[in-house]
C-alpha cells in the first residue's frame, strides 16, 4: 500500500502540470501510440551430478515450461501500463528428493506409501513395506513425491508517465510471485532524465521484495526434531537404520544418528532492497555505450531449507539397501540413502555489488555489434566476471539472425564445501554448487522476423515480429542445460 501511495504522490504534480499544458500537447504524439501484446514462451532442460537438496551430490535433472505474456497499453497522452504475467511448470528429481523414500524409488504406489512427500509419514493407509524395516531410496533418481513438480506465477501490473518533452519519465511497479514453499511481494519506483538532445540518458531505481518462506525440510530432519528427537516414530517407525558398515543399528543406544541442530527455520522471512544507477551515452551516428551499477541488500533467512549438508567428522548413516553403501556417490546407486546431518546455514545479510556496461557498434545496416560485461561481488566471498557478445545478421528485409555467446566466472563463496568437507563446528556451511568456484559457456543463435508496417494480422492483432531461440550452457561442474524460446510481438488494431 505504501508504494502505491508513493506512486501517486510521484505522479500526481505531472498530471496536473499535465492539464495546464494541454494546448502545448494538443498535436502531440502518444507515448505509446497503441496497444501492444508480447508472448514468450520456452522450455528449459538440464542435468548435472550436484544437486544441493541431497547434499552436493546426486541428479539434477530438471525440466521447465514457461510462458509470458506482458501487455502494454496507452494511457491518454503521456502514460503506458503494463501488465506481465509468468506462469512457469517444473519437475526436478533434485527437489523431489526432500523425500527420497517415497514410491518412485522403491516401485510402490505413493497413495499406499507412508513415507511420500505427500503424506510426511502420517498416511494411514496400508504399505507392504510399513514396520518391516525395508524402505530405499537414491540421491540419482527422482522420487514420486509432492515436491517433484510445482508451479511459479508472477504477476508485475505497472504504470509509466513521461512528460510533454519525453524527457523525463517516472515508473512503478508492484511484483506478486508464488510457488508452493515461497511467496514474494515487491515493488519499485524510477525516474529516467534525458538531456543532450536524448543522446544522454540517465536513470535511478528502487526495488523492494518482502519475501517469505513456507519452509519445506528434508523429511528426516523435519521428523526427527518434531517428534522430540525420537528415532521410533512416525517416518522412522519400523524403519532400519543403517551405519556405514551395514549394520542395523540399536535406536536406544548413544551412539545413533542424530542431526547436529535441534532447531529449524527461526525467521521465515527474506528481504531484498536495491538501488540501480544507469547511464547511457550515443557516442556517435553508430556508438552507443551504457554504464550499469546495482547495490543489493538481503537480511532474513539467506539459506535454502530444502538443502542438505553432510560434514567430514561426523559418522554416516543410511536407510536402504545396505549392499549399495560402498557404491553411494555413484549413479549405479540405485536404492540407499544417507540421511542428512543438517540442512544448509547462512549468514542472514549479505551485500551485492554489480557493476558493468554495453556497448552497441553499427557497423552498416546489416551488422550490428552488441556487447556486454559485468563485474559482481559480495561479502560472501564471491566475485565473478560475465562476457556477453552478439552479432545481430540482417538477411534480407525482414529477417535477423543473432548468433551469441556468453562467457561467466565465479569464485567460490566462504561457506560453500562439497559433500562431506564441511565440519560440524563450522557457523555456516553449504553445498549448493551454485556457490562454488566454477566457469560457464553458453553459445546460442536467434533468428527475427519482423514486420514494421504489421501487414500479417490474427484477429485484430497485428504482428510485429517473431522470434525463436535457441542455447546450449555448460558449467565446469558439469552441469548443461538446453533452452528454447519461441516470441510473437503483437499491436492491437
Amino acid at each position: 500500500m505504501k508504494i502505491i501511495i508513493l506512486s501517486f504522490v510521484v505522479f500526481l504534480p505531472f498530471s496536473i502540470f499535465a492539464q495546464q499544458s494541454a494546448d502545448s500537447t494538443l498535436f502531440q504524439k502518444r507515448a505509446l501510440e497503441t496497444t501492444e501484446l508480447s508472448i514468450l514462451t520456452s522450455f528449459y532442460t538440464q542435468d548435472g551430478k550436484n544437486a544441493a537438496v541431497t547434499g552436493g551430490i546426486g541428479s539434477e535433472q530438471l525440466d521447465d515450461y514457461a510462458t509470458n505474456i506482458s501487455v502494454s497499453i496507452p494511457v491518454k497522452q503521456n502514460g503506458v501500463l503494463s501488465i506481465d504475467g509468468t506462469v512457469s511448470a517444473y519437475t526436478s528429481a533434485s527437489s523431489s528428493n526432500l523425500n527420497p523414500w517415497s514410491s518412485a524409488s522403491n516401485g510402490d504406489d505413493d497413495d499406499n506409501n507412508p513415507w511420500s512427500s505427500a503424506s510426511n509419514g502420517d498416511d494411514d493407509d496400508d504399505d507392504d513395506n510399513y514396520g518391516t524395516g525395508i524402505n530405499t531410496g537414491t540421491p540419482w533418481a527422482a522420487s514420486s513425491g509432492a515436491s517433484l513438480q510445482d508451479v511459479w506465477i508472477n504477476f508485475n501490473p505497472g504504470y509509466s508517465h513521461y512528460s510533454n518533452d519525453r524527457n523525463t519519465i517516472y515508473s512503478g511497479n508492484l511484483s506478486i510471485s508464488n510457488e508452493y514453499d515461497y511467496f514474494s511481494l515487491g515493488g519499485g519506483v524510477g525516474l529516467v532524465k534525458l538531456f543532450n538532445k536524448k543522446n544522454t540518458e540517465l536513470g535511478i531505481k528502487g526495488n523492494v521484495y518482502l519475501d517469505n518462506w513456507r519452509p519445506e525440510y528434508p523429511t528426516e530432519i523435519k521428523t526427527y526434531i518434531e517428534n522430540n528427537l525420537d528415532l521410533n516414530s512416525s517416518f522412522f517407525q519400523g524403519i532400519d537404520i543403517l551405519d556405514q558398515s551395514g549394520n542395523v543399528i540399536d535406536k536406544l543406544s548413544s551412539d545413533v544418528w542424530k542431526a547436529s541442530q535441534n532447531n529449524l527455520i527461526d525467521n521465515n522471512n527474506r528481504n531484498t532492497f536495491s538501488v540501480t544507477l544507469s547511464l547511457s551515452q550515443i557516442i556517435s551516428k553508430s556508438t552507443q555505450i551504457s554504464l550499469f551499477s546495482d547495490l543489493v541488500y538481503q537480511t532474513g533467512w539467506l539459506a535454502n531449507p530444502m538443502q542438505r549438508v553432510y560434514f567430514a567428522d561426523k559418522d554416516n548413516f543410511y536407510i536402504g539397501n545396505a549392499s549399495s553403501i560402498p557404491i553411494y556417490t555413484d549413479e549405479s546407486n540405485k536404492d540407499v540413502f544417507q540421511l542428512a546431518d543438517d540442512i544448509e546455514r547462512l549468514p542472514n545479510n549479505r551485500w551485492k555489488i554489480p557493476i558493468g556496461f554495453r556497448l552497441n557498434q553499427y557497423f552498416n545496416e546489416y551488422i550490428v555489434l552488441r556487447t556486454y560485461y559485468r563485474y559482481y561481488f559480495d561479502d560472501w566471498g564471491i566475485q565473478s566476471h560475465t562476457i556477453d557478445v552478439e552479432f545481430a545478421i540482417k538477411i534480407g528485409r525482414k529477417f535477423t539472425i543473432y548468433p551469441n555467446y556468453r562467457f561467466y566466472t565465479q569464485t567460490e563463496a566462504d561457506y560453500f564445501a562439497p559433500y562431506e568437507t564441511h565440519l560440524s563446528t563450522d557457523e555456516f556451511y553449504t553445498s549448493d554448487f551454485d556457490l562454488s568456484k566454477y566457469n560457464t559457456n553458453q553459445l546460442g543463435l536467434g533468428v527475427k522476423y519482423t514486420d514494421i508496417f504489421t501487414k500479417s494480422h490474427i484477429w485484430e492483432f497485428g504482428l510485429k515480429s517473431l522470434t525463436l531461440d535457441y542455447n546450449y550452457y555448460s558449467r565446469t561442474t558439469g552441469l548443461k542445460a538446453h533452452i528454447i524460446s519461441f516470441g510473437a510481438d503483437f499491436v492491437i488494431d
